[in-house]
């Protein structure tokens, strides 16, 4: 548990502000009559379960009663957020918010930049986080702690791998959902039923992501052993490396990471 912290959601009913919160509560690590969410419409949607989670309309109403504020609404609102919070640990979740900019915003000097994923419904989301130089080891083992409840995390080093992860893990299914459906309409194309295909191609990935999590092993080294087999994945393999798949998918991921840059200005 937070030690009775009182723990905040900024656009609580959102989708990746809903999983995080679910999470948190789910768990039992922020007990309901801690959390604090809140919304356009100040309703609860969602936590119905929850009764005594408490519901505003106002953001500066939550940061007033809030030890720990999370902002989760999408990043062209953000100057609109209206929360002044000297003093609180701010945590966001907006993607392509420096820090510098979330402590303009908020006023606070204890300020995380991290990027979750709606997965975390289900605790299987990979947050990574970066605080500003100086954040004191208590305020880290909150931020650890919370996203912990959420699936996997790591404290990183620099805002830069931020951006890079909003890319890599923020999407959930994203870029593995791309590559799924590659392989449907391959089955399809050689005469497979859709809904067959879609089944067996779910089912493929979900086996691959446990085998993967199973083990210390980096992704590369179930490919080579593959290779190294010499059957007939060996031959697909070898061929998508020739035709350099590496290569384009590293520059659908830098398109990513430049509209991460760009996606909090106006469209």
């Amino acid at each position: 548990m937070t030690d009775n912290l009182k723990v905040g959601v900024v656009g609580g009913t959102g989708q990746l502000g809903s999983a995080i919160a679910t999470a948190w509560l789910s768990s039992g690590e922020v007990a309901p009559q801690d959390l604090w969410i809140s919304n356009r419409s100040g309703t609860a949607a969602g936590f119905e379960a929850w009764p005594s989670v408490n519901v505003t309309a106002s953001n500066q109403d939550l940061a007033d009663h809030c030890d720990v504020i999370l902002l989760s609404v999408p990043p062209a609102l953000a100057g609109t957020i209206g929360v002044s919070a000297p003093g609180k640990l701010v945590i966001s979740v907006m993607a392509g918010i420096c820090l510098q900019t979330l402590g303009d915003l908020t006023g606070s000097r204890k300020t995380v930049r991290a990027m979750s994923s709606p997965a975390a419904r289900w605790r299987l989301a990979y947050s990574p986080w970066v605080a500003v130089p100086g954040l004191e080891p208590r305020d880290r083992t909150i931020v650890e702690m919370l996203f912990a409840t959420c699936g996997s995390t790591d404290e990183v080093s620099d805002e830069h791998q931020i951006e890079v992860f909003t890319a890599i893990t923020g999407p959930v299914p994203g870029f593995a959902a791309y590559f799924a459906d590659c392989m449907v309409q391959y089955a399809v194309a050689g005469g497979v039923d859709p809904k067959i295909a879609s089944k067996a191609v779910k089912q493929l990935l979900l086996a691959s992501g446990e085998v993967m999590s199973d083990s210390q092993l980096p992704p590369a080294a179930y490919v080579q052993e593959m290779i190294d087999y010499g059957g007939t994945t060996a031959a697909g393999l070898l061929k998508l490396q020739d035709l350099g798949v590496d290569r384009l998918i590293a520059e659908g991921l830098d398109s990513c990471v430049e509209r991460v840059r760009t996606i909090a200005g106006a469209d």
